[in-house]
């Protein structure tokens, strides 16, 4: 079961926390997020999932930034998000999207328990000009059932961007390591 907007404005608060709220950012069933005006690239021709990668920051200036296309760029909303006792998910805005970009190629879930900014994995169909402050997503939440754990990882309470942590998954189980899973291990040997 998905929030009405009207029951996410009843639960701030509690199970709840969008710092800054804005209630004209609150729609039928969602509440827009923002982006901040800060982004990072990548620097590294071949992205590796088992180590830290280089990145660069960029600002986007107050005449936008023109976001190419088979680059991806790496956001973060200007909202503080908590949830507490739902799953909270964000999706692109269609008006964002009929526009060619993706604002989260793969990772719209988050975890019931999640603390901190929402970082954005945003790529582009083709050049597209975005700025600072537009209403980037939103955010939905979802009933769960049953017992659950609430999320306490290598993202939880950021305070900034985040690139990929995988690596630290991965520490210690490398192609020639004996703890590798051997699935992962029969996957690495097939490239």
């Amino acid at each position: 079961m998905i929030l009405s907007g009207q029951e996410i404005a009843a639960r701030l608060g509690g199970d709840i926390v969008i710092e800054p709220f804005h209630s004209g950012a609150l729609n039928p069933n969602s509440y827009n997020l923002t982006l901040h005006d800060e982004l990072m690239v990548y620097e590294e021709v071949v992205l590796d999932m088992a180590k830290a990668n280089r990145v660069r920051r960029m600002t986007i200036p107050p005449e936008g930034i023109v976001l190419s296309p088979n680059q991806l760029y790496l956001g973060r909303t200007a909202e503080r998000t908590e949830t507490r006792n739902l799953v909270p998910q964000i999706e692109g805005r269609s008006s964002v999207g009929r526009l060619g970009l993706f604002v989260h190629v793969t990772a719209g879930f988050g975890d019931v328990g999640f603390r901190g900014y929402w970082t954005l994995e945003m790529f582009a169909v083709q050049p597209v000009r975005i700025y600072a402050g537009v209403p980037i997503c939103q955010i939905i939440y979802h009933e769960i059932a049953g017992k659950f754990d609430e999320y306490d990882s290598k993202y939880q309470n950021n305070r900034d961007i985040q690139p990929s942590l995988l690596f630290k998954e991965l520490a210690g189980k490398g192609p020639h390591d004996s703890q590798l899973p051997l699935a992962f291990e029969a996957e690495l040997s097939r490239g």
